[in-house]
């Protein structure tokens, strides 16, 4: 039996009603402050939203107002801390509110945010990253709710609360402008909230939503999806309606920041990589159209697309996860002919929304041959990759969907600055390091390294091949020599005693970390 809590019925506005078109649902209009006491000590709860894009608002800050507005947090008996499952970031004026509230227990698979980090690296806040294609297929398998001693114990979830531009005559969800995790979050949830935001455009029909099925009844993608503009779902999610506990109206922005202006060093990078592309059209090796193209986020990436709307390539794809503002550029300049992600920050046509499980899908990926291009923290001499851990040890946001896509692209490249400031030394981080303090990306990932002072093609190479081009094309001129002696030594103490391969020394490996917690700079006087 479905358990509906009494809440007094709010007034919908004409808005509303116009979206919101099952009016039995218009009966479970509720005001959120009655649907706050309702949140329990430990309870499962999965948002919708990806990127600071499409995420809940209203509740959540009514959760935390009934919070902070009844001390619960003072009073061991009466604190409330949350289990947050979301398929990405969302803003910080919800999220990095509830962990400065102290009121999340745990948080997967990826967040965004300074209060939730500080949080996380203080021990308050469980948190552990996922592939962002395996973390929906790991929630419906139930996984994450291993522990989870009350309510429904078929449901994952206790609840979710998505945001929605939209509701249809059947009862069907129309996300917004992000998809994300909330198909596989709404079929996990025991009880469902859904904010029904009256102040964006309703967004029907720009969704390609695909039921997530568990084994041994999953569904193939192959030969579904030939094509980035193929569809092989509905154009909103299907719910049980008898699950929606209250409907919400909410007229809230969403809170994406602004975007990292570009600079010198990432169009620098962006003319190496176009450069780079260009000679492999030139090659044979790609078509003159490119193949899909994923874009990280970050200026960097702004750069590259930013490069790619005045570059030569024409009738270009994107396969990807987040669309940011540059791409209106790509688009206005007729180059990008169509794109499909998980998650945009505008609104123009030609695009297509798909859910984050097949958005980052290793098979499709695989198949229709993407180009990958992130950014990391670190990368080592012989191409092993930093993306988520500040020397080794202070989590920043998580792996994200960089991995998915770059174990399986065609072409998996990794861009970054060479250097990077400290407080005292304006290149005091090397971006290139002799082994990366936590891994991952592997040397068996990636293809492409460049940065500012250029790309290094690593395919076809053995480490000890590798190691030198890297040095050589990526490495800051400050660092050049330091690497170069580094590489020159562990070379020579492995190849006498038979461990060449891969040559390291141990004892210095982490050197330009440990020189940097002591004294501000990686930049190290000596090896000996």
């Amino acid at each position: 039996m479905r358990i509906t809590p009494c809440l007094r019925q709010a007034q919908a506005s004409a808005a509303l009603r116009e979206r919101v078109r099952r009016p039995a649902l218009l009966s479970k209009l509720a005001d959120p402050a009655d649907l706050a006491p309702l949140f329990n000590d430990g309870d499962y709860i999965g948002w919708s939203g990806f990127t600071g894009v499409g995420y809940p608002k209203v509740v959540p800050t009514a959760i935390a107002d009934h919070v902070e507005a009844n001390n619960l947090q003072a009073d061991p008996s009466t604190k409330k801390k949350f289990n947050l499952f979301v398929g990405a970031s969302v803003g910080p004026e919800v999220e990095d509110r509830w962990a400065r509230l102290d009121m999340i227990a745990r948080r997967y698979p990826h967040q965004v945010g300074k209060d939730i980090a500080k949080g996380i690296n203080a021990g308050r806040i469980e948190f552990a990253d996922k592939h962002l294609s395996m973390f929906p297929q790991d929630l419906t398998y139930g996984y994450y709710s291993l522990r989870k001693k009350h309510g429904d114990t078929r449901k994952p979830l206790d609840w979710a609360i998505v945001e929605a531009t939209a509701i249809t005559e059947d009862g069907k969800i129309v996300p917004g402008a992000s998809v994300g995790a909330t198909p596989e979050i709404l079929q996990s949830a025991e009880k469902i909230i859904v904010e029904v935001n009256t102040r964006i455009p309703n967004l029907e029909g720009l969704h390609d939503i695909n039921q997530s099925f568990v084994p041994p009844y999953r569904q193939p993608y192959v030969g579904l999806i030939k094509h980035v503009k193929d569809r092989i779902g509905e154009p909103a999610i299907s719910v049980d309606t008898d699950r929606i506990v209250a409907i919400i109206e909410s007229d809230k922005p969403d809170n994406t920041g602004p975007n990292s202006p570009e600079n010198n060093d990432s169009r620098a990078i962006a003319s190496h990589l176009i450069h780079f592309l260009s000679e492999e059209v030139s090659a044979g090796r790609l078509p003159k159209n490119l193949l899909p193209l994923q874009s990280g986020i970050g200026n960097v990436a702004n750069s590259i697309i930013g490069g790619l709307a005045e570059g030569p390539f024409e009738q270009v794809q994107v396969w990807t996860e987040v669309l940011q503002d540059t791409f209106i550029r790509f688009f206005d300049s007729g180059k990008l002919s169509f794109a499909t992600a998980t998650s945009i920050k505008f609104s123009p046509e030609g695009l297509l929304l798909r859910s984050q499980q097949v958005a980052n899908s290793p098979e499709i990926i695989r198949r229709l041959g993407v180009i990958a291009m992130n950014t990391p923290l670190e990368v080592d001499i012989y191409a092993h990759a930093n993306s988520t851990n500040a020397l080794g040890s202070r989590m920043l946001n998580g792996l994200g969907g960089s991995a998915d896509f770059l174990r399986n692209a065609k072409l998996s490249i990794m861009h970054t600055p060479s250097s990077r400031p400290t407080k005292t030394d304006p290149t005091g981080i090397s971006c290139i390091v002799p082994f990366a303090s936590h891994i991952d990306q592997t040397e068996h990932d990636l293809d492409v390294i460049v940065t500012e002072q250029g790309l290094a093609d690593l395919r076809g190479l053995s480490p000890r091949e590798r190691a030198p081009l890297i040095i050589e094309k990526c490495a800051h001129p400050d660092y050049k020599d330091s690497l170069r002696e580094y590489y020159d030594r562990a070379l020579h103490e492995c190849m006498k005693r038979g461990a060449g391969h891969e040559p390291h020394m141990l004892r210095n490996a982490f050197k330009f970390h440990t020189n940097f917690m002591e004294h501000g700079t990686m930049k190290v006087k000596n090896w000996d």
